[in-house]
């Protein structure tokens, strides 16, 4: 059954994948995407039972085809049940290039091994309201090129916070870390704390992520979903932390937290730094630049500023959801084998009171 519906598309796929497709494929003329009104939405999808379908047996593709990407001007608001997962994602070429434009019929999903009960909405070019940490690494290794990463980083703030429902928060860490800019949306207040940073001291790391997280960023969360980023400069050597590397990454699960690394290592070759930074990136969906001097520190943040434009929001039930606080592994996968998807690969369940 499956090789016949997808034989044209998926080829030697392996079963999960396949699997994943038929489910999402189910799922689409339930998609009701939240750019449209409920009354004009059931409209113009009609149901499973109504729909017409090919000679194949597949439903028809303008169901498929409707469930098109929304923009950021006509996005509204987005608010999420008590069992719904908010999944933020960017799509990029062998080159590193952001794709639009995708459908929700591009990707298949499972969320611990199985396909979500149901996909409520997908949204390209997404305006949720952002919530940024920037954590600058004030170690006395960084001293050279301290006021580079200053400058770049106040020039990232006043580009990507556009929205008055936007905001930030400043973070520096040596062997302890602190916080010079608490939440705001006023860019002197930001700039003010990224120019009270002062270099010297060891590095905690791992801890500084895991405070990072747990204090400023978990917290946010409430009926509208935010999309939560860490800017993190540093050059990944850690020689202070009390916490594990895994421990820092737990935690930005649990924020559903997604961190964009920026490499101060400019030796000619990756040490175990980069490495680190590397793990944090790409096991929260995020991604880590390797500028080849201070100078082009900016330019990596120009590609993480328009990263954060680029993405892609899908909100889904899980089957079998149950509120135990485990965790649960989520997997996105781009049937375009040209194309990487970046996600995180996973979430913490809410307890139940």
């Amino acid at each position: 059954m499956f090789k016949g519906i997808f034989a044209t598309r998926t080829g030697d796929r392996p079963w999960y994948s396949r699997f994943a497709a038929v489910a999402l494929a189910a799922m689409l003329p339930a998609v009701t995407l939240s750019a449209q009104p409920a009354a004009a939405a059931a409209q113009a999808t009609p149901s499973a039972a109504q729909q017409p379908t090919s000679p194949a047996g597949q439903p028809a593709s303008s169901a498929g085809q409707s469930a098109a990407p929304t923009t950021d001007v006509n996005t509204p608001t987005i608010h999420l049940g008590v069992n719904e997962v908010n999944l933020i994602f960017t799509v990029t070429d062998k080159q590193g290039h952001y794709i639009p434009n995708l459908k929700l019929s591009d990707f298949a999903l499972l969320d611990n091994q199985r396909a979500p009960l149901q996909v409520t909405s997908f949204h390209q070019e997404i305006n949720l309201p952002l919530r940024v940490g920037i954590m600058i690494d004030a170690s006395t290794e960084i001293y050279t090129r301290f006021q580079f990463e200053q400058q770049a980083a106040k020039e990232f703030l006043l580009q990507v916070l556009k929205s008055r429902r936007d905001r930030a928060f400043v973070m520096g860490f040596d062997v302890t870390s602190y916080v010079t800019a608490d939440w705001t949306n006023d860019p002197d207040k930001l700039e003010s704390g990224i120019d009270t940073l002062k270099p010297g001291g060891g590095t905690a790391l791992f801890d500084a992520v895991y405070t990072a997280c747990h204090d400023k960023l978990l917290p946010e969360r409430g009926e509208e979903p935010v999309r939560k980023a860490i800017i993190l400069l540093s050059d990944g050597d850690d020689n202070q932390s009390h916490a594990y590397l895994s421990d820092a990454i737990k935690e930005c699960e649990r924020a559903d937290t997604i961190i964009y690394a920026i490499s101060t290592n400019w030796e000619p070759t990756r040490g175990r730094g980069d490495r680190i930074l590397e793990q944090l990136a790409d096991q929260t969906g995020g991604q880590v630049f390797f500028p080849p001097d201070a100078q082009d520190m900016g330019v990596s943040f120009q590609n993480i500023a328009t990263s954060l434009r680029s993405q892609y929001a899908l909100t889904y039930s899980p089957a079998d959801f149950k509120a135990n606080g485990a965790f649960r592994t989520i997997y996105l996968y781009c049937y375009d084998r040209r194309y990487t998807v970046r996600a995180r690969k996973g979430y913490f369940a809410p307890k139940s009171q």
